[in-house]
């Protein structure tokens, strides 16, 4: 227990000031650093330090337990480890002044002290090999006076002379016109304490690419050493994944490091730009801890986040914790979908049932915003709208929405409510239950009367409105709205017909769900050509959406991280909390995958193989959880015990089967 009374120490800190009007970070983050060294109490953290010139501390306020007032402050046990720390070098040198001067190794392995002359300037460019987090360390000597800029930057980029419209390409590229873009943290030196003045600015920062800049005054200046710390979640990657399409490997890889530099204390949309915690980024997040890792303990954290959001309407914030409180309705029914999640990976009665009265105010706001014709409507001028970062839609809003209900919306409630109801069915609510299935079936019905267009074939983004888009058919398809033969027929036109609005990369999650609801998951193995592509640009993070292309790390699309776990290698929960593991492996133009996926009991290995018509797998789990495998014959075989199990079948069975 921490005692913060008069006995402690304290001392007001002048030297630090945040810019409030940098190009990036201040928007979200708080600013980058101005300080100045020579008002920094250099050496407090040492035993030996002198403090007696510090003021003793003066209690703020006493607990009146007596009576049940509460401080402001509610201190509990941290529920997620500590983040770990890795002392790093930069990997190589990209650019600097004069590169024959310049060129000293201090920057890329231990090496002698670089002196720098004084009335001199030093910029160099520096490469960490990849995107990451970490706490940017230089440690100097003498140089009083000189000023030091650590700019951090994703990538190299341009921009357009004419709108200075910024244009990204091969990311590591250094040619003419190709710069760093961002904010400097800036540290003057004192140079006049004894041993080595350390600067560390006091939050980590993100980058792949920094630029430091050192503008000596009237004496010279020795820099010892510019090094990172790298942090994060400490992530414990147990799952892994290879198959006869070599080009598969990178997608792995590069989706693992996404997902970690989006884990630290929240999950985060970006590293770079914002580090917020938004429920539609984290709901995907989280399924790809589960699959690599089965760590929950984040996620866990997170759920209770968005939980504590909640405002007085119902809704939960979308973005938590935020000082600005930000709304998007859509990203409520994320957060119950991952309460579903946890439920099937996990099985915690006691968890949902924490949050159930929570998920009953979110769903009872959307019920009061049904309007006569039967619809979720009255949201345009509530919160913001989104649904998805695509070229035509304003604001990634679909045009729709200024002539009446969205569809998207309506199909995104009445998964929510069947998600809802089969919460409380599990946890002893079956009257709850009901009554959510009640609503979702008049939900169907409504959706299906008025936003079907029987002359295109499709749902219309709104009722009356001849606007289409993936997304819509992609949700109507996971709500389960039509007969199996007529959802393939919608599916196929996702794929085939290029005139719908496309989802991006966070939205293809959902397209790949749907396609492996109607048995078209064979389709998704060229899409996966759009993660291909981010390869080819030298990318080591996959970017946030093919629209804007504003951060080089999101997420969002670590989708290899499931597709490869669940779909390629087939392993999903069969029953809430893996009661019985279900390994159902989607071949498609493979000849063979082999790998382990995580689960709360244990990892699972399988590997398979197709050669010629015969198909075989070794599968590999818990002794004491049982398998049900689904082979692509269509055969269903169940065992007891997920431990060494072999099979081996004819798909020419399957095909003679069909054509019957």
């Amino acid at each position: 227990m921490l005692h913060t009374d008069e006995k402690w120490k304290c001392f007001v800190d002048n030297a630090i000031h945040y810019e409030a009007e940098s190009w990036i970070s201040s928007i979200w983050l708080g600013g980058v650093e101005r300080v100045d060294g020579a008002k920094l109490p250099h050496g407090w953290e040492l035993v030996e330090y002198n403090d007696d010139h510090w003021n003793h501390a003066v209690p703020f306020l006493a607990p009146q337990l007596d009576h049940g007032l509460l401080t402001p402050w509610q201190l509990t046990s941290r529920t997620i480890p500590l983040l770990y720390e890795e002392e790093k070098f930069f990997t190589k040198v990209m650019r600097a002044q004069e590169e024959a001067v310049y060129s000293n190794d201090i920057f890329t392995k231990k090496s002698d002290p670089l002196t720098i002359a004084q009335g001199t300037q030093f910029i160099i460019e520096l490469d960490a090999g990849e995107l990451t987090t970490g706490y940017l360390n230089i440690k100097v000597s003498e140089g009083n006076g000189t000023k030091i800029s650590i700019l951090t930057s994703e990538c190299y980029e341009k921009e357009d002379p004419k709108t200075g419209r910024r244009i990204k390409g091969v990311r590591d590229e250094v040619s003419e016109g190709s710069k760093l873009l961002g904010d400097s943290d800036i540290y003057v030196v004192c140079g006049t304490q004894e041993g080595l003045e350390v600067y560390e600015p006091f939050w980590w920062r993100t980058f792949r690419f920094v630029r430091l800049k050192v503008e000596v005054g009237d004496e010279p200046i020795t820099i010892h050493s510019f090094t990172y710390r790298e942090t994060g979640y400490p992530l414990d990657v147990k799952a892994n994944f290879k198959s006869s399409d070599a080009t598969m490997t990178p997608l792995w890889d590069v989706s693992v490091r996404t997902l970690k530099r989006c884990m630290h204390e929240t999950y985060e949309d970006c590293p770079y730009y914002e580090q917020l915690q938004y429920a539609m980024d984290t709901r995907l997040q989280i399924l790809f801890t589960y699959s690599i890792s089965g760590d929950d303990r984040l996620a866990r954290k997170a759920i209770f986040d968005y939980h504590s959001s909640l405002l007085p309407s119902g809704m939960l914030q979308s973005r938590y914790p935020s000082v600005l409180p930000q709304v998007i309705p859509g990203f409520s029914i994320y957060w119950i979908l991952m309460v579903h999640d946890h439920y099937m990976y996990f099985g915690d009665d006691e968890l949902v049932k924490r949050y159930r009265p929570t998920i009953d105010a979110v769903l009872d706001w959307f019920e009061r915003k049904i309007g006569s014709h039967g619809l979720v409507d009255n949201l345009t001028s509530s919160y913001w709208n989104f649904v998805d970062w695509v070229a035509e839609w304003h604001n990634g809003i679909p045009g729709a929405v200024s002539k009446g209900p969205l569809t998207i919306y309506n199909l995104m409630y009445a998964v929510a409510l069947q998600k809802g109801a089969e919460l409380n069915e599990w946890t002893g609510r079956p009257d709850v239950a009901r009554e959510y299935r009640e609503r979702a079936k008049k939900l169907k019905d409504a959706i299906h009367s008025l936003c079907w267009s029987e002359k295109v074939g499709l749902f219309q983004d709104g009722p009356n409105v001849e606007e289409y888009s993936q997304h819509v058919q992609i949700w109507s398809v996971l709500l389960g709205d039509m007969e199996d033969e007529k959802a393939v027929k919608v599916m196929e036109r996702v794929l085939n017909d290029h005139t719908l609005s496309k989802v991006s990369y966070a939205m293809a999650f959902f397209l790949f769900r749907a396609l492996s609801k109607t048995g078209l998951y064979h389709r998704s193995f060229d899409l996966w050509d759009t993660w291909r592509e981010m390869i080819k640009l030298n990318l080591t993070t996959w970017v946030e959406d093919p629209v804007g292309e504003r951060s080089d790390c999101h997420a969002w699309g670590a989708a290899p991280l499931y597709e490869f776990t669940s779909e390629i290698l087939g392993v999903k929960p069969d029953l809430p909390g893996y009661k019985r593991i279900l390994i159902e492996p989607e071949l498609g133009n493979l000849s063979w995958a082999t790998g382990s996926v995580a689960t709360p009991h244990g990892l699972v290995d399988v590997a398979w193989e197709l050669s010629g018509n015969e198909f075989s797998i070794n599968v590999d789990g818990p002794e004491h959880v049982p398998l049900a495998l689904k082979l692509p014959n269509g055969e269903c075989f169940l065992y007891s015990s997920s431990r060494n199990i072999n099979h081996k079948c004819l798909l020419r069975y399957y095909d003679e089967v069909g054509k019957q």
